[in-house]
């Protein structure tokens, strides 16, 4: 563990993982960040073509809530209740003491062994796979939330004290890092659903640690979430009324989630808000294997709406073909990232 001292709190360089998830505050050197995020490997973007990279791989295994209420009312689930449906499912996974889960689920398939009968036996392992992979991926590796990762892709924004929009925020992650990373500015959070706001946000620990910048030494500093600046809204993106006024609008998992005739929307919807100057951060999750077990073995905690998985490809072809220069992009952990303005 490496200490450092500002005048303002200590920053402790190191990780620890709680019950529910990883603390990380190291840094990393110029070297090791190309393990957080491998940056820049299309050179020009014009020459790609959608019959040389492939359409997005869509998640067509969803989750039994989804499949019931369907069955049960005899139409589609409606997408603010899927939202709903999958915030509250979510939660419910970030807030659970892992390693006293993965015991539970352990001695309740060896209870299920004794029963000889295929469907319980199916359900315990079922259960036990979904807690060690839920256990793997965000505790473990910190996929989710890739505090590393995601520093060594905001960094070197031109911005001081910027304005952050965040669309599609849930519990505002991303916001509170660029905050950090950028002090002094204003975060707006932006989700459709009221329990984002009370819950997945209201209830975020107040001791996670946010490795950023300390303005007054030029050193580090850790923030946590009461340091912020933060506004929440709870509204319909498309119905808000702010005009160009933001220094950076991000998503995180929100263009995989529209058909191919709404993406031009969402990538509207980034760029009606911002300043000339300004950037756009978008974040989907990757196609890739353990990308598309991950969406299999936890489909009842994750799919409850449209998701496809993209290659950084085909994500960047979207973005590309609406009208954003693509500054930055690159992998980070499980994620696509690009960052971008307006051309």
């Amino acid at each position: 563990m490496q200490t450092a001292t500002t005048n303002s709190r200590i920053v402790q360089s190191e990780t620890q993982l709680t019950p529910s998830f990883r603390l990380d505050t190291r840094e990393y050197s110029a070297k090791e960040r190309n393990k957080f995020v491998k940056e820049n490997t299309v050179r020009d973007w014009s020459q790609l073509s959608w019959k040389d990279i492939g359409r997005p791989f869509q998640v067509t295994s969803y989750a039994k809530e989804k499949t019931n209420w369907e069955k049960e009312k005899g139409q589609a689930l409606p997408v603010h209740t899927s939202w709903e449906m999958f915030n509250r499912s979510f939660h419910e996974w970030f807030v659970k003491d892992v390693p006293t889960e993965m015991n539970v689920a352990k001695k309740q398939f060896f209870s299920s062994l004794t029963s000889f009968k295929p469907k319980q036996i199916s359900s315990a392992l079922g259960d036990l796979a979904r807690i060690h992979f839920w256990n793997y991926a965000h505790r473990v590796q910190d996929g989710i939330w890739d505090p590393r990762g995601k520093r060594a892709l905001f960094e070197g924004l031109d911005v001081e004290k910027p304005r952050i929009l965040f669309l599609g925020a849930a519990e505002g992650y991303e916001g509170m890092q660029l905050s950090a990373m950028y002090p002094g500015g204003e975060v707006v959070l932006v989700d459709y659903d009221a329990f984002c706001k009370d819950i997945r946000f209201g209830e975020f620990p107040d001791s996670y640690p946010f490795l950023g910048e300390n303005p007054q030494t030029g050193g580090k500093k850790v923030y946590h979430k009461d340091d912020f600046n933060v506004t929440y809204l709870v509204e319909d993106i498309r119905q808000l009324s702010f005009g160009k006024e933001f220094d950076i609008v991000i998503s995180v998992g929100l263009l995989e989630h529209f058909p191919d005739e709404l993406k031009p929307d969402v990538v509207e919807w980034h760029r009606k808000f911002l300043k000339d100057d300004g950037y756009i951060i978008m974040t989907t999750p990757r196609a890739q294997l353990r990308s598309k077990l991950y969406y299999e073995i936890m489909s009842d905690v994750m799919n409850h709406t449209y998701r496809e998985l993209m290659t950084l490809e085909q994500m960047g072809l979207y973005v590309y073909e609406n009208g954003l220069d693509i500054l930055k992009h690159g992998y980070i952990k499980v994620h696509n990232a690009i960052i971008a303005k307006p051309r």
